[in-house]
């Protein structure tokens, strides 16, 4: 990762909702959640909800794939441990890292899906 990922991130996590938001997905695994879900647990109105979940989406945190008519919103791990690893990358001085790296196949049951990712937007 560098520095400008690093900031973007951390940008993006600089807000309460989105603090939030982040610290639940990271909770339920790399099946995620459908927004509906997510801002019934957060008491976070849809349209609140959607600005805040680009926002994650856009600094690379969470991911987004259709499943049918739903949007589902999961983690993105391998972000979470980079930004660690960026944030830890002189660990006591000592020019190594020493973040444990975040494998959510550890936690997790992962099993076989038919949701789609859904369609990359132009920027």
């Amino acid at each position: 990762m560098d520095k400008k990922a690093a900031i973007s991130a951390l940008g993006a996590l600089a807000q309460d909702t989105r603090l939030d938001l982040f610290r639940l997905l990271v909770t339920v695994g790399p099946e995620g959640l459908p927004a509906g879900v997510i801002a019934e647990r957060l008491g976070v109105l849809p349209s609140s909800l959607s600005f805040h979940l680009a926002q994650l989406v856009h600094a690379g945190l969470i991911t987004q794939r259709r499943l049918s008519r739903q949007l589902i919103y999961a983690a993105e791990y391998s972000a979470m441990t980079d930004l660690l690893a960026y944030l830890t990358e002189n660990c006591c001085g000592r020019g190594e890292s020493c973040v444990p790296a975040c494998n959510p196949a550890d936690a997790f049951n992962m099993g076989v899906s038919d949701e789609a990712p859904a369609r990359a937007r132009q920027r």
